[in-house]
C-alpha cells in the first residue's frame, strides 16, 4: 500500500497520475499547505523539507520506505513496478528529461506563478524574467517533439507525466488574452493527447472529496511562504 500524502497542486498531480495509470492500491492522506499541516512534525518525519507530495510505500524493499519530491517518487514507482521507465537504452533520457522537468519546467512555473499571484506588489523583472523562462522551456520541448509522440523513446513514460503535471497550468503560469501553448504547436498536440488518457480524469479527481483552504491570506503565506517572514 502506497501511503499518498496529497494536495492539489503539479507536483502531487504527477504522482496522481502515475498511481493512477499503474493501478497501485494507495491511500490518500490531504495536507493542507495553506493551513500549514506540512509543517507539523509528523509530516516532517516523512518529508523534511515540508513541500508535497510525498509517499510511504508500507511494501518497500526494506520494510516502510518514504520518498519525497515528486520526480524521486516517479522514479521510485517506475523502478518498483518496473513500468513507464522505459527501455534500458532510453535510461540516459529518460533521466535527463526527468531533471529537465524537475530543475527547469517546475520551478520557473512555479516562480511566474508565485510572482503573478502571489507577491504583495508587481514586480515587472521577476515576472518577465520568470514568464521568459517558461516559454523557452516550452520551446525546448516543443522542438524536441516535432515528430514525436512522446518525450522519451516511443512509449509513454514517466517523462510525459512529470511534464503533463506542469503543463496543465500553462495558464496559470502564463496568462493572458490567448492560447498560453498557441505558440507551440507540437507541444500542445502531446499535451492534447496525454489529456485523453482515461487516468488523467481519475487523476483530478484525487483528493475530491476534501475541502482544501481556498483563502490566500496572512496565514496562509506564513505557511506557504515561511522564509519571507523573520523566524
Amino acid at each position: 500500500m502506497i501511503r499518498f500524502y496529497f494536495h492539489p497542486t503539479p507536483n502531487p498531480l504527477k504522482v496522481a497520475l502515475f498511481l493512477e495509470e499503474a493501478g497501485l492500491p494507495y491511500e490518500v492522506v490531504p495536507v493542507d499547505t495553506r493551513k500549514g499541516e506540512q509543517h507539523a512534525a509528523a509530516f516532517r518525519a516523512v518529508n523534511p523539507n515540508g513541500k508535497l507530495p510525498a509517499i510511504v510505500d508500507t511494501e518497500g524493499a526494506g520494510g516502510e520506505t518514504r520518498v519525497f519530491d515528486s520526480n524521486a517518487i516517479l522514479l521510485y514507482l517506475g523502478d518498483k513496478t518496473g513500468r513507464f521507465v522505459g527501455s534500458a537504452a532510453d535510461r540516459g533520457e529518460l533521466l535527463s528529461w526527468l531533471m529537465f522537468v524537475a530543475s527547469g519546467i517546475g520551478p520557473y512555473s512555479g516562480q511566474a506563478v508565485h510572482f503573478q499571484r502571489a507577491a504583495p506588489e508587481p514586480l515587472s523583472y521577476a515576472i518577465n524574467r520568470y514568464r521568459r523562462e517558461v516559454e523557452r522551456h516550452y520551446q525546448v520541448l516543443d522542438r524536441h517533439l516535432a515528430g514525436r509522440e512522446t518525450i522519451v523513446g516511443t512509449d509513454y513514460s514517466i517523462v510525459d507525466m512529470a511534464a503533463w503535471g506542469w503543463l496543465d497550468r500553462a495558464a496559470i503560469a502564463l496568462p493572458g488574452d490567448g492560447d498560453p501553448l498557441g505558440a507551440f504547436p507540437d507541444l500542445k498536440r502531446w499535451f492534447g493527447t496525454i489529456n485523453t488518457r482515461p487516468a488523467v480524469a481519475r487523476a483530478r479527481a484525487v483528493g475530491a472529496g476534501h475541502t482544501f483552504k481556498q483563502e490566500m491570506d496572512e496565514d496562509a503565506r506564513r505557511a506557504m511562504f515561511p522564509s519571507n517572514y523573520p523566524a
